[in-house]
């Protein structure tokens, strides 16, 4: 498995038993998907980047993770409700550890919210950076 992978089961699992995140979106809506329209309202686990930390073991990596988020809204102030959520859930504790990768820093470092040009749909797009070191089972 790769860092990235075990990366989205962490988030995807920790998302899905916040009650601050679920009051907001259905876990059942916390996904991993490619096609749209996505449930309103949704989180989807999108896309990943995994940039070594270059060190001599070469077992850690920075893995960049992207969420969209969705929502059904004339404004932004639902996916931005969302977000907040998410910044809330994924940093009141370190990830516990999956299957060959420990986690450290975990932190929300970017977020955007825009209008969908639908017109009816409100977009935020979260990344999360998680330091991830590969270890013997």
């Amino acid at each position: 498995m790769s860092a990235a992978l075990a990366v989205q089961k962490a988030i995807r699992g920790r998302l899905a038993v916040s009650a601050s995140v679920t009051d907001l979106v259905p876990a059942a809506s916390i996904l991993d998907r490619n096609s749209r329209p996505a449930p309103d309202p949704s989180i989807i686990l999108g896309e990943d980047q995994e940039v070594d930390e270059e060190r001599i073991a070469r077992n850690v990596v920075r893995v960049y993770s992207t969420l969209h988020v969705w929502k059904k809204e004339a404004g932004l102030v639902g996916v931005k409700a969302i977000a907040g959520a998410i910044r809330a859930s994924v940093q009141s504790a370190r990830f516990a550890s999956i299957e060959g990768f420990h986690f450290g820093d975990c932190r929300v470092s970017s977020t955007r919210f825009m209008r969908d040009p639908d017109g009816e749909t409100a977009h935020g797009v979260v990344t999360i950076e998680t330091l991830v070191s590969e270890v013997s089972p």
